[in-house]
């Protein structure tokens, strides 16, 4: 049976990309630009034909496919000591998730109604887990039953989830077992909790263990096939939201701070998947790869649109080291990602491929002919390079892809046209999501394929918002600037969230009084419409000499060079000049430290990198290297890198340094490194040059 394709707009036969959107008339203004609108379908509204008002129609649109067809994919566990995956993927059909929806449901709603669970402002229900089929039967069973999800990310500390549980006032959470014993010890101070669901499946003893622990300090512990039954037995009609119901509070990673609870309605999440379908192509039997955390609303989106037209999604087994092998073994069409990955297959693929002789010869060529034609024509494929030289990286990732999406943070041009050749097929910042935030339910702007000159934008509003600038004197960036209007980012449209949950300053700070959501994100718009990321309001500085850096900016300029693993630039308002933080790439540092130290050292050889990273030689080494990008982006004198620490310690969310999103929490990993960087800074001014560090 085909997929639903009903709600799907496509693509016109001639497509504009001189005017991918258009500005308003009427609607500039002194400090900020027009209201520009997308140039092909202009701004949806409610009443548009087959639209998404609510999240249970996405659903239902889903299941018309067919019940027997399948839906949600995993790996078995084969054996947990040691922990063994089965090499292929077992799938839940559509008819399975509409029954277990069901039951979970009515459950919940049995629950609440008893005054078992609740209390709250909303009828809250949290979810701690990695992504897996559950998250999606949990999530569409909230959908169906008018409960309202709190997102818990898997990776978040104990004062995080303490912090979000008491904030929303949620009763009742769904985990796997891993997270049962710190909700469990944090039982004081989070009072409201009254019932724990262990989602994965546990042995009897353990099951009994957590139920006995569970008592002992007032919160019931069951397990997911219990509740189900239960729900079985007492089976309640599906209750219908109305576009303005509340279905989610989203919790934000935050760089800094407790997490900000983004209020989201049906209307919100339903109008950003519909936004997203305009333009999508997608194969019958099209499998979305589920990896990036299903808390996040980048992931959420992206899993929307492929269950609203009856397509599948395959979940990774939970380990980041496992991901090539899930991908290897599920062969996914689309495969939604961040810079971080995206940005280490092109590194790994960059070094497997410059090689001296004959090998590296046919590489360069292979990249210089599929290049030139991406750019002069637009077109991303070659009969004879694609078999020869791009096919093993294709594999990489199941050899099967069709899509491949970007969103989160910026990723550089060079990036991206390097993507788009080496897996010949769309390769979108935007298309799904892209360019989005939390607060914007991840709809802002797409790329439009065949563009040929779209890289190192985003792509033109989506139809379900549209943008404008607003003038940042502090930065220097207004609307009159030339060639190009600059400004800070803002959207309205039906996709904008309703507030921030509790925080009224927040949320008068981030909607202004005409529904404008102020992102904080600087943006120009180029001459066919699009908008470009160039800096971010918040996260500039000023340094002792009274100059402006903009530190994300400098960091997302270094973050494609295949020498790095991961930068954080740091400054201080108290000096002249900026440090970074680099972990370099293992394999890119294994081969200057056998160059400069003059023997083998390998990419594994720890005693050896550890070494090499204490040597001024090899520090001052990958200071040039960084140099020489900052000239070669035109970076100014303030905005180079002076000296630099290398560490063979990547951030993480372990060690507090990372969102579970991945970006850098600025104060937490100047904290992780705050000996090093205050000693770098006792050495004083540098006198010349870049290398500070001889100096």
């Amino acid at each position: 049976m085909p997929l639903n394709t009903e709600k799907i707009v496509n693509w016109p036969d001639v497509i504009p990309f001189d005017r991918q959107s258009v500005p308003v008339p009427g609607t500039k203004r002194p400090g900020q630009t027009a209201h520009y609108r997308n140039g092909i379908w202009g701004l949806l509204d409610e009443n548009i034909p087959n639209r998404l008002l609510t999240l249970d129609q996405v659903f239902e649109d889903g299941l018309s496919v067919g019940r027997e067809r399948q839906m949600l994919g995993y790996r078995p566990v084969i054996s947990t000591n040691p922990l063994k995956f089965a090499n292929r993927y077992e799938w839940l059909t559509w008819g399975e998730v509409d029954d277990r929806r069901k039951y979970v449901g009515s459950a919940l709603h049995s629950m609440f109604r008893r005054g078992e669970v609740g209390g709250g402002e909303y009828e809250t229900v949290g979810i701690w887990s990695a992504n897996r089929p559950e998250w999606q039967i949990l999530e569409i069973a909230m959908q169906t039953y008018n409960k309202v999800s709190v997102s818990l990310y898997d990776t978040l500390g104990k004062d995080a989830v303490e912090y979000i549980i008491n904030h929303a006032h949620t009763t009742i959470v769904f985990s796997t077992s891993d997270h049962i014993s710190t909700l469990l010890k944090l039982a004081p101070q989070i009072a409201c909790l009254k019932l724990i669901v262990v989602i994965d499946t546990i042995p009897v003893e353990s099951a009994k263990l957590f139920a006995e622990w569970g008592q002992s300090v007032g919160i019931r512990v069951q397990e997911l096939h219990e509740f189900e039954a239960y729900g079985k037995a007492n089976l309640i009609e599906p209750i219908k939201p109305t576009p303005d119901t509340i279905t989610s509070i989203c919790y934000t990673s935050g760089t800094t701070g407790n997490p900000k609870g983004v209020v989201l309605r049906h209307k919100s999440l339903a109008m950003a998947t519909c936004s997203n379908l305009h333009g999508l192509e997608l194969p019958d039997d099209g499998i979305l790869m589920s990896y990036l955390p299903l808390a996040h609303i980048y992931e959420r989106i992206c899993e929307l649109c492929t269950i609203a037209v009856g397509g599948r999604i395959g979940y990774f087994t939970g380990d980041p080291l496992r991901l090539l092998e899930d991908a290897q073994l599920l062969k996914p069409n689309f495969f939604p990602s961040v810079p971080r990955v995206l940005n280490r297959i092109y590194q790994a693929a960059m070094s497997g491929g410059n090689v001296p002789g004959l090998k590296g010869k046919i590489f360069k060529k292979a990249l210089d002919t599929k290049l030139e034609k991406l750019r002069t024509t637009g077109e991303n494929t070659h009969p004879l390079w694609d078999r020869l030289v791009f096919r093993k990286i294709q594999k990489v990732l199941g050899g099967q892809l069709q899509l491949v999406t970007t969103g989160s943070a910026p990723i550089s041009s060079e990036v991206m046209d390097f993507l788009k050749i080496t897996f010949a097929c769309e390769v979108n910042e935007g298309l799904f999501v892209g360019y989005g935030l939390t607060e914007t339910a991840a709809a802002c702007t797409k790329t439009w394929p065949g563009d040929n000159t779209a890289s190192g934008t985003v792509g033109p509003p989506q139809p379900v918002n549209e943008v404008k600038l607003v003038d940042v004197p502090a930065m220097g960036y207004t609307s009159e600037d030339k060639p190009n209007p600059r400004g800070e980012l803002c959207f309205r449209g039906l996709n904008i969230f309703t507030e921030y949950y509790k925080d009224p300053k927040n949320t008068q700070e981030g909607i202004d009084q005409e529904g404008w959501f102020h992102t904080g994100d600087v943006g120009e718009i180029d001459p066919a419409g699009r908008v470009k990321i160039i800096d971010r309001v918040k996260n500039i500085m000023k340094l002792a000499q009274g100059e402006y850096v903009a530190l994300e900016k400098i960091e997302n300029l270094y973050s494609s060079n295949s020498a790095i693993a991961q930068i954080y630039v740091h400054g201080d308002s108290l000096q002249s000049y900026l440090l970074a933080v680099i972990v370099p790439d293992p394999v890119y540092l294994a081969g200057i430290a056998s160059r400069i130290l003059g023997k083998k050292i390998g990419p594994e050889d720890q005693a050896g990198l550890t070494e090499a990273i204490k040597d001024s030689r090899v520090n001052a080494h990958i200071l040039d290297v960084l140099s020489e990008d900052g000239r070669k982006y035109g970076l100014n004198g303030i905005e180079m890198i002076k000296r630099i620490h290398l560490s063979l310690v990547p951030f993480s969310v372990e060690n507090g340094a990372l969102t579970p999103t991945f970006k850098i929490k600025r104060k937490d990993a100047a904290n992780l490194y705050r000996a090093e960087l205050d000693a770098l800074y006792a050495l004083g001014e540098p006198r010349h040059g870049n290398n500070g560090n001889k100096l």
